[in-house]
């Protein structure tokens, strides 16, 4: 059977448009974002943080706040977990598949399983994460991100809790001087999740990848939105 590599991002593309995760992955067409470096600065240097606490075999002082017995995770693969070129991936080569990505970092509680977590970094007056998660799409997006790399490490033979964390860290627009430092304040979320959608998803995409007939768009997605307005508006 035709093995086919496909990344958590690539997954994630076909559950929100169909149209664009065939254009992007099957015929290169591409209509990315520019990347949020800030955003990737403060990845880069929470994940410094942790790995000093990694080293030394101790829990980050965040992990009393949300009440778990773990340490971050110390295993000769973190570097090759953590690089986007590189990521974790679980070989199906039954269901014709592999399938992964860069996990930000895991978590080793005391009862041998892992805990996934992930950074993001926002810049917002009043970080409210409920209000949040009634208004928008993407915090769905998050817990799906969680899930699949739980999936993953599922798969590639560790003890994985269900529950999850992202680690939010807001940045503060009021201060009164800058002084060359951003400064935040940080949030941790639980989510409790269920990784049992994810093969399913993953052999969508597969599917979709194998055929010839381009899917339809999605009502919801802004870039197809975008291109057939743009399309209308050239035969004006």
């Amino acid at each position: 059977m035709r093995k086919v590599k496909l990344s958590r991002y690539a997954v994630e593309m076909s559950i929100q448009c169909q149209r664009c995760f065939y254009l992007h992955y099957k015929h290169k067409i591409r209509m990315d974002s520019f990347p949020f470096t800030l955003n990737m600065a403060v990845d880069n240097l929470v994940k410094n943080e942790f790995d000093i606490y990694r080293r030394e075999k101790k829990p980050h002082p965040l992990f009393k706040e949300i009440g778990i017995d773990a340490v971050p995770f110390n295993h000769p693969n973190m570097d090759k977990w953590r690089n986007n070129f590189q990521g974790a991936y679980f070989d199906d080569d039954e269901k014709g598949y592999s399938f992964g990505g860069a996990v930000d970092d895991l978590w080793l509680q005391s009862n041998g399983s892992l805990i996934v977590s992930d950074v993001k970094a926002t810049a917002k007056t009043n970080f409210n994460w409920e209000e949040t998660c009634k208004k928008y799409e993407y915090p769905k997006a998050y817990k799906r991100q969680i899930e699949m790399y739980q999936f993953v490490f599922r798969r590639l033979g560790f003890e994985v809790d269900d529950k999850g964390f992202l680690l939010y860290f807001n940045g503060l627009r009021n201060n009164a001087l800058f002084e060359h430092k951003l400064l935040f304040d940080h949030h941790l979320i639980k989510l409790n999740c269920c990784d049992d959608w994810v093969e399913e998803a993953i052999l969508n995409a597969r599917k979709l990848l194998l055929n010839d007939e381009l899917p339809p768009s999605s009502d919801s997605c802004d870039k197809c939105n975008y291109l057939k307005a743009r399309w209308n508006l050239s035969k004006q």
